[in-house]
């Protein structure tokens, strides 16, 4: 990577790697993102905590639910990427686990599909796993799980660049500096003060957004996002022309709503003017004549870095004691057997 960490991905099965960085942080990701989204879910939680501690290397494993639908093509990049299972997830020793979402299809996250095994990893995390980041439908399926807060559905989709404060003194959030932007995409919130009076602790929040990072400390220290510290400068653009030729193509009923605070005046007009003839004209076929939308340059730094950085480096310092690194199993149970 180009901030000089060495990220290593290894083969969650195959033990470690020789000679290399053998001092390097052994950090999880399950990934969950719908097929088209798998390799950019990679690469963007890679560089946000590659570059929040460029002192630190880290070496990832990658994993997936078994439970959710794959194209031949996500699942070959599974394969590619030498993805593992929860399975392998239960045997790998970590010091830390990053969860994502997926896009969902219920309302009640408890009738999708793959509710029952990612319902078992918050057992096992909350049991004997690793500290762990849980990231927007992640963290709602979560809160859901550990203390009955069920998510709320919004009257229209949260969908924007938001400015953000810091709502608590916290070793996280001790060096942010704020108002700072962070994106939203979502349809859905948990309200804060649900997670107020269930114990969690928010330290971001937006007036137009909600709440965003909280925490709660149970066995080791859990974090929890409902916004994205890790897209891309261009993500919300990609989001809102994919949703745009759903609509074309008869996949939604609605016109997507402009991401606040993120075209600028020209780029909203000129998508405005397309939107109008979108409704003159039902076609996918007008994507051939989307707006162009400038390229937007990825900082260097993303706001949130202070806090990843943070986590890191605490993560880091306790490696050896009970916060550290979730133990390898001596033999996997029946109970978490896919």
């Amino acid at each position: 990577m180009d901030t000089g960490v060495h990220n290593l991905l290894v083969r969650p099965r195959g033990g470690w790697l020789n000679g290399h960085a053998p001092d390097a942080l052994h950090i999880g990701l399950l990934n969950n993102m719908p097929d088209a989204a798998l390799e950019s879910t990679e690469r963007q939680f890679f560089r946000l905590l590659g570059a929040a501690a460029s002192d630190i290397s880290i070496r990832w494993h990658l994993f997936s639910l078994r439970s959710i639908a794959r194209s031949d093509t996500g699942s070959i990049h599974l394969i590619h990427q030498n993805y593992g299972t929860p399975r392998d997830l239960y045997n790998t020793p970590l010091n830390a686990l990053i969860v994502t979402g997926t896009e969902p299809l219920q309302q009640d996250l408890r009738q999708e599909t793959y509710w029952p095994e990612l319902a078992t990893v918050f057992d096992w995390i909350e049991r004997e796993g690793p500290p762990a980041i849980f990231s927007c439908l992640a963290a709602h399926a979560a809160v859901m799980h550990f203390d009955g807060i069920e998510r709320r559905r919004l009257p229209q989709k949260r969908f924007g660049l938001f400015d953000h404060v810091v709502a608590a003194e916290h070793l996280l959030t001790a060096s942010l500096t704020a108002p700072f932007r962070i994106a939203h995409s979502r349809w859905n919130e948990v309200p804060a003060d649900a997670l107020n009076d269930a114990g969690y602790e928010i330290l971001t929040y937006a007036p137009e957004a909600g709440a965003d990072l909280f925490t709660k400390r149970k066995r080791n220290a859990l974090l929890f996002l409902q916004g994205h510290p890790e897209y891309d400068s261009d993500t919300l653009a990609r989001e809102y022309r994919r949703d745009v030729r759903r609509y074309l193509a008869g996949a939604r009923d609605s016109y997507p709503n402009l991401p606040l605070h993120y075209f600028g005046r020209q780029e909203a007009d000129a998508l405005r003017r397309f939107r109008d003839r979108a409704f003159a004209g039902r076609d996918e076929r007008l994507m051939d004549q989307f707006p162009a939308i400038t390229s937007r340059r990825v900082s260097a730094t993303a706001p949130m870095s202070p806090v990843f950085g943070s986590l890191l480096r605490e993560i880091n310092a306790r490696r050896d004691s009970r916060y550290g690194m979730a133990p390898r199993r001596a033999v996997t149970t029946q109970a978490h057997a896919p």
